[in-house]
């Protein structure tokens, strides 16, 4: 009886634990996504990242710190700036949401690990290269390159992916979109595939081609969602930057069933006919 009792405090302690970790991650998921909103709007300027402080991009008056509490001061201030009144683009609370909602999934998915670790980094430049490229239309070089290295070398010490899966993530979905903006100008930029190579670098070269096929048929429906609605004309260009960083997420929470389930209906589909 002592004993069932014990294991049942156990119990209770361990979800109260996972409970408090799960509410940290969260907050810690808003502190990163308001940094994010920092490099989203300086690196493509090339302003520094670190200087000056915080200020209002309209009045440029210092942001004191009740003024930079992720989406909490958002709401507060009502959208607006507590100086000039001018408005506060959502994208500064969307980003913080998105990237503390990914790091909660992410945790409830894989636990305090080192694969949880290694995706919430992955997550967090998916999401910046996403809106950089949503609002510019670029994907930064001084993003895609640096992290190409550090998805190479964190193969070499990190049981989540072989140094051979690694390479290969690299090489050969990048060459894939590179032979379609080749072949077709203007239909896919450089930056993508400089994207793609990055990605493939941490999940590797099958997860990559699945995030290409995510990534197309996303981009597909949104695009023609697009044009039904008369937001976009035939020849507007649709960022696929954020298409592949969906691609890539879906991979990660769910790759393996994805592929279990192709090659399932594959089967059941050459065994009827044959």
């Amino acid at each position: 009886m002592l004993r069932l009792q014990l294991r049942e405090s156990v119990l209770v302690g361990r979800r109260v634990v996972n409970k408090m970790v799960a509410v940290f991650i969260f907050i810690l998921g808003l502190l990163v996504g308001s940094f994010l909103n920092v490099v989203i709007n300086r690196l493509p300027e090339g302003q520094s990242i670190i200087f000056p402080p915080s200020h209002c991009p309209e009045c440029e008056n210092e942001l004191s710190v009740w003024d930079l509490f992720p989406v909490f001061s958002f709401i507060f201030l009502r959208g607006q700036c507590r100086y000039c009144e001018s408005k506060i683009s959502l994208q500064y609370p969307l980003v913080e949401l998105i990237t503390a909602s990914l790091a909660l999934l992410l945790y409830l998915n894989f636990g305090l690990s080192l694969e949880f670790g290694l995706y919430a980094y992955l997550t967090s430049i998916l999401i910046l290269s996403s809106f950089i490229d949503f609002k510019h239309h670029i994907i930064p070089n001084k993003i895609t390159y640096p992290n190409i290295i550090i998805g190479f070398v964190l193969s070499l010490f990190l049981p989540h992916i072989t140094i051979i899966n690694s390479i290969s993530g690299i090489f050969l979905p990048a060459l894939f979109l590179l032979a379609i903006a080749l072949l077709y100008k203007g239909g896919m930029g450089m930056g993508d595939v400089k994207f793609i190579a990055m990605i493939g670098a941490f999940i590797g070269g099958k997860y990559g081609f699945f995030a290409i096929f995510i990534a197309s048929l996303l981009g597909s429906v949104i695009g023609i969602a697009l044009l039904i609605l008369k937001v976009k004309g035939m020849k507007s260009r649709v960022p696929f930057g954020p298409m592949l960083a969906s691609g890539a997420l879906v991979m990660i929470f769910w790759g393996d069933e994805i592929i279990d389930f192709i090659f399932n209906v594959n089967d059941y589909i050459f065994n009827f006919l044959i």
